[in-house]
């Protein structure tokens, strides 16, 4: 299926994004398998290295020079104040998924996404490893190609919602004991271990999964805004663990409420069955 680019509003930023994907996704892997200089951020155990640090140029670079009047806000790159200012902001994580990089487990993605009033109008995850570029705007569908040249495929998140069917999304890491406890009364009996959000959405769209819970209140805005973009063009829906609906481009970039992504069938019934869970676990929306 061809993708459709007639009435599509946001075609040049598509565009754009891509290109900037491709190109960042390209500087990271002149670093990947290499001896890497591995930095830890202050205040946050997460890790930075040089290609993160390249694939944030490459895109920042080229979102200012096609978007000058936009707002930017970068995982790598200082934050101020001017973006609160602007309808239209870039959320960018230019290497979602350091550690997998590291590791080299190719867990890893270059993640564009564009907030226009608050809401996430169009999302670009690339997957430099194994060349899968996922894409979305508001109006005009999901899709994605998996080698170069590829015709473009529509993609389409599952209808299942039988909670003993549902394939979860679940991470490499930051497995805990609360995560086990919601896995088991959720009855969930299959899921599939990968990091970086941007890839264990990308599973969801491209029918691999069913859904993923994040029950830690550290990703930031940078993680899920253009995930979240793909996801709802994909008949998906995402939300925090309470059932409400992501803002973007706020002072506050951290999600405290964490994050429920499904395949939009299942999406009420997995939030009413880990509303007493959330209790019993102390957890109220912030």
């Amino acid at each position: 299926m061809k993708e459709e680019s007639n009435g599509n509003v946001y075609e040049p930023e598509l565009r754009v994004a891509k290109e900037l994907a491709h190109a960042a996704g390209a500087a990271a892997l002149a670093y990947y398998g290499t001896k890497l200089h591995v930095e830890h951020k202050a205040n946050v155990d997460e890790p930075v290295t040089e290609a993160d640090y390249a694939a944030n140029d490459v895109i920042v670079r080229g979102l200012r020079e096609a978007f000058p009047d936009d707002g930017l806000l970068s995982e790598e790159s200082a934050d101020t104040e001017r973006r609160l200012t602007k309808r239209r902001v870039w959320i960018i994580d230019p290497l979602d998924g350091t550690s997998g990089f590291i590791a080299g487990n190719g867990d890893f993605a270059v993640q564009i996404g564009l907030a226009i009033d608050g809401e996430c109008a169009l999302g670009v995850v690339y997957q430099p490893a194994f060349g899968v570029l996922q894409w979305a705007a508001r109006g005009a569908g999901a899709w994605m190609v998996s080698e170069e040249g590829q015709e473009p495929k529509r993609l389409r998140a599952t209808d299942e919602n039988d909670f003993a069917r549902l394939r979860l999304a679940a991470s490499r890491s930051h497995r805990s004991p609360r995560m086990d406890k919601v896995v088991q009364t959720l009855g969930l009996a299959s899921e599939v271990r990968r990091g970086s959000v941007g890839v264990k959405v990308g599973l969801i769209v491209a029918q691999g999964c069913d859904l993923y819970i994040h029950l830690s209140p550290r990703t930031r805005q940078w993680d899920t805004c253009a995930p979240e973009a793909i996801l709802r063009e994909a008949g998906g829906q995402f939300t925090d663990l309470f059932g409400f609906p992501y803002r973007y481009n706020t002072p506050d970039i951290q999600n405290h409420n964490g994050l429920v992504a499904t395949n939009g069938a299942a999406h009420s019934a997995v939030i009413e069955r880990l509303a007493p869970l959330l209790r019993e676990f102390g957890r109220a929306r912030v």
